[in-house]
């Protein structure tokens, strides 16, 4: 490792001034939380512009600033199809057929419709699969604060995971979602700041946009496809063509965008239907921005130092190398910022689904009432620093399970939103779907994915399958879903009634039905 970098006053006063503030941020926040709603939902008062940036900031985080840097610097620009081809045409579908069916629902979590539209086998198992994808991924975002902090400051990765989960943790555990989502306002702001610092330094030392290119392509065969948007199909990397359009733009960025817990329950928290859309098409726009401050840095840092040990220290390197005082303080914070938006987003969705789909209605079962609001309240603070500390446990081996932090969150994603998104589609879509066809489809995919990612390279043309995984696991669990679904009975009317997408959106008797569902907040589920 490198010396770290010498951070002077002006830096330090800059970091600890954004970390204390958050906190701040969070403590205030406190006082107008009194119940499970407020905590999980901000009590639904969220206007669309929050919503729009708090989607942002949970989606790229510190895993576009540090490993799509580092995926850049390895595969090129085609890393920038997860925020082109992978997020706009995915949050237009999200805001005009999917949030306003969610919204008028008055779900807390996807496993809560899932369960109510299926079975309590189907919504368990989304519990299940929610909960362990959640924890990993807090467990990946502390491993990239190693990997930053150790890189710049030449910290122990213990330093760098208990920083991050004091901070977190306080206003997190505090605020809930409405601090989570205010937080995000302040941290995408400093985010894109930073990254605009960033990014016009690092192309300037590489000689501008044509000497950066042309020093890459220099290196030969193994940067011949750096600068090419869609690659072969067979390029010896996790993206060709094949798998970024069908895998990426029709099958992962779909369902996450419209199946993901942490996305889904910023559009839950909406004032109004109107904020809710509006809030996804914000999101989209800003993702727009995203390779241009996130990913280019990756790419200058490859002209400069083609010759790097981990892909995933390339923005490190760059900022030790080139930002001055103050600006190197403002970029630790946008990297605060980044990766705090990450973890909040993941603490507060676990903490939702935990208590919504099991404890609220374990409690209902085992004490013949609902649970009460202060009682959820407590638990949901308390679940959040028990996740924190299993996350942090769990960090320091995600480095030994895969060779980047972008394609260790891709892998995990492709386990399961195939799947997701088939009994999603059908649910709303099909009204001939039935629990058993659900459940069917959904554990025969997941169990496919596994064996897909094991076999990897071994059937696909790429070294990581994720994107074709995502495919298969798709067309065999709608296959299986449907084929099931026809050989079983089917799912009565009134079980029916707003659960299917035209009843929600037209029919006044299920709106309804469903405004008396949602009565009672978390622990009414």
């Amino acid at each position: 490792m490198d010396s770290p970098t010498n951070l002077l006053v002006i830096d330090y006063i800059i970091i600890a001034t954004y970390l204390v503030g958050v906190m701040l941020i969070g403590i205030y926040f406190s006082r107008y939380i009194d119940s499970t709603g407020d905590f999980f939902l901000a009590g639904r008062a969220l206007p669309f512009w929050a919503i729009g940036i708090s989607v942002v900031a949970s989606d790229i985080g510190a895993t576009d600033m540090i490993s799509g840097s580092g995926g850049a610097y390895r595969y090129g620009v085609s890393q920038a199809n997860f925020d082109w081809l992978g997020s706009m045409p995915a949050t237009l579908v999200a805001a005009f057929i999917f949030v306003p069916y969610y919204w008028r629902a008055g779900v807390y979590t996807i496993p809560e419709f899932l369960g109510r539209r299926y079975n309590n086998a189907v919504r368990l198992i989304q519990v299940a699969i929610w909960l362990v994808f959640m924890l990993m991924m807090i467990a990946i975002m502390f491993w990239a604060s190693v990997v930053f902090l150790g890189e710049l400051m030449g910290w122990p990765p213990l330093w760098s995971i208990t920083l991050m989960a004091v901070v977190v943790g306080v206003y997190t555990v505090s605020g809930g979602l409405t601090a989570v989502v205010m937080t995000d306002v302040i941290q995408i702001v400093v985010m894109f700041i930073g990254a605009a610092a960033l990014v016009s330094l690092s192309v300037w030392e590489a000689g501008g946009w044509s000497g950066m290119s042309q020093t890459i392509l220099a290196e030969g065969p193994a940067t011949q496809h750096h600068f090419t948007l869609l690659l072969p199909h067979s390029a010896d990397t996790p993206y060709p063509w094949t798998g970024i359009v069908f895998g990426l733009g029709l099958i992962l960025s779909s369902a996450y965008f419209v199946g993901n817990q942490v996305i889904v329950q910023r559009v839950l928290g909406a004032r109004s239907e109107w904020d809710a859309k509006a809030g996804m098409v914000v999101a989209g726009l800003l993702k727009l921005c995203i390779p241009l401050l996130m990913f280019v840095p990756g790419l200058a840092a490859r002209a400069i130092h083609p010759n790097l040990e981990n892909p995933d220290s390339a923005v490190p390197t760059m900022i030790r190398e080139l930002m001055p005082p103050g600006l190197t303080g403002l970029m630790f914070a946008a990297f605060f910022a980044a990766l705090m938006s990450n973890i909040d987003s993941y603490l507060n969705s676990a903490s939702t689904v935990y208590i919504s789909d099991i404890h609220a209605r374990l409690w209902l079962k085992f004490k013949g009432r609902h649970m009460s609001e202060a009682h959820g309240l407590w638990l949901g603070r308390a679940l959040t620093a028990v996740l924190i500390i299993a996350a942090a446990v769990i960090a320091p081996q995600i480095k030994e399970w895969f060779d980047t932090i972008y394609v260790a969150i891709q892998t995990m994603f492709s386990l399961f939103q195939g799947p997701t998104l088939v009994i999603l589609l059908l649910g709303i879509l099909w009204p001939r779907t039935t629990g058993w066809g659900a459940l069917a489809g959904l554990v025969f995919g997941v169990a496919l994915a596994g064996l897909l990612n094991i076999l990897g390279d071994t059937v696909f043309p790429s070294e990581r399958p994720f994107l074709f995984v995502a495919v298969w696991t798709f067309l065999f669990s709608l296959a299986v879903t449907v084929i099931v679904s026809l050989l079983t009975p089917k799912e009565p009317p009134e079980k029916l009634r707003g659960l299917v997408f035209g009843q929600v959106l037209r029919d006044a008797e299920s709106q309804d039905l469903l405004r008396e569902q949602a009565t009672g907040g978390a622990g009414a589920k």
